[in-house]
């Protein structure tokens, strides 16, 4: 039987993440996935790398710097693939969050980025408003900030084969069938797509980075340890074959006051996301009700279409998970902080549930400490934290957005 030190379950972003982190800390690395890398969860984000402006107005200030430092370190060690991006906030009259508040906000965010030139923001001249394709009527002021965009698979994709080049093991159309867990490891019971037979694997420490299946994996431990109750929340998206806005659009919501976002994305223009509950991951999938909810807020800031113009202009729907803790309330009210698990009856065995694709390599950070704290330190083979992420394969790198020269308006 094969032993190592980690085996990561689950191949999106945060699995990947930690496979980079642990192998170029010295562990020996196996990554089991059980479709394709990076075309669950991963594939299916916003496709931002982003501080969470919004997360201010809950408080969660330590996110958001946690967010904004990411940010940071993602432009400068993926270039190819993290651009910068103008952001518009238009405010009309009657919504929830005035000019006042909104400047406020940008303040804040551009502080916690500690005054990193991306913190720049503006409030835009009206002679500009046009160009933005949004309604005239009852808008007040238009705010301009930056943050960041990117190919969320194809990112997942080169952290994958950064961790691969640093000698990890890669391996995908993997069924887990069970995880005896005691005192020291863990036993890995699994079966390959091109095989029948069974196999085993002993590792020293086991984490689980199943995302929306994080319980569902849990299950297959023996003995059971006891999941965190949480809520699955699928954010769904749509793809409209309508000319993109020169920046990505931070728009609220006509129905309930949210953040909804018009984004450029390959000549087209991305629409979402909601926040609709689901009981499990396989009952994801974009609603009738999602669809009239996104395009009832497209045609609102953009009247010249209706919503059944804009049905005939849909070209592509997809929707992600999101996993959040059990509470009461709106889920866009909930925390976002990555929830690390691991219980005293399972000390080789650590859970993750939730996970942003920003904010993937400060989890992974985390969960290598963790593995440090259980079998100590190896000698360091590469620092992650200067090592660049390549396009995978070749691949294109993300086209960038110009940033117009937008007049800037006092007051």
């Amino acid at each position: 039987m094969e032993a190592v030190d980690i085996v990561i379950i689950g191949g999106g972003i945060t699995g990947v993440g930690i496979a980079q982190r642990a192998q170029a800390s010295g562990y020996r690395v196996v990554l089991l996935e059980r479709g394709a890398l990076g075309e669950q969860t991963s594939a299916n984000s916003s496709k931002l790398i982003h501080g969470g402006l919004r997360y201010l107005e809950s408080g969660q200030l330590n996110l958001v710097r946690q967010s904004l430092a990411e940010r940071r370190a993602l432009l400068s060690l993926a270039p190819d693939l993290v651009k910068a991006v103008p952001f518009y906030i238009p405010i009309y009259e009657g919504n929830q969050r005035g000019p006042m508040a909104i400047r406020a906000g940008l303040s804040l965010y551009a502080l916690l980025s500690e005054l990193d030139p991306l913190g720049y923001f503006n409030r835009i001249h009206e002679s500009q408003w046009p160009s933005l394709g949004i309604k005239l009527t009852g808008l007040q002021a238009v705010f301009r900030y930056f943050d960041a965009q990117t190919d969320d698979h194809q990112l997942t994709l080169a952290v994958a084969q950064s961790a691969a080049e640093l000698g990890a093991k890669i391996m995908t159309q993997v069924e887990l069938q069970q995880i005896a867990h005691d005192s020291s490891g863990c036993v890995l019971t699994y079966l390959q797509s091109e095989s029948s037979e069974e196999k085993q694997l002993f590792a020293k420490c086991v984490i689980n980075a199943t995302g929306p299946w994080v319980n569902q994996t849990l299950a297959r431990v023996t003995p059971t340890p006891a999941p965190i109750e949480i809520s699955l929340v699928q954010g769904s998206h749509l793809l409209l074959d309508i000319a993109p806005p020169p920046g990505i659009l931070y728009l609220e919501s006509i129905y309930d006051k949210r953040v909804v976002f018009v984004i450029p994305w390959e000549g087209q223009t991305l629409l979402g996301t909601t926040e609709t509950q689901v009981d499990s991951p396989e009952q994801a999938g974009v609603t009738m009700e999602e669809t009239d909810y996104l395009l009832g807020i497209y045609s609102h800031y953009f009247p010249y279409y209706s919503i059944d113009q804009l049905k005939q202009k849909l070209t592509g729907t997809y929707c992600g998970m999101r996993v959040l803790p059990k509470l009461g309330g709106a889920a866009f009210d909930r925390p976002r902080e990555t929830l690390m698990h691991s219980l005293d009856t399972h000390p080789q065995l650590l859970s993750i549930y939730g996970g942003k694709l920003t904010t993937f390599r400060h989890t992974a950070k985390e969960a290598v400490q963790w593995v440090k704290e259980r079998i100590g330190a190896r000698p360091i083979k590469a620092d992650v934290d200067t090592l660049r992420l390549k396009p995978p394969g070749g691949a294109e790198s993300i086209k960038s957005i110009p940033r117009d020269d937008f007049l800037v308006e006092n007051g």
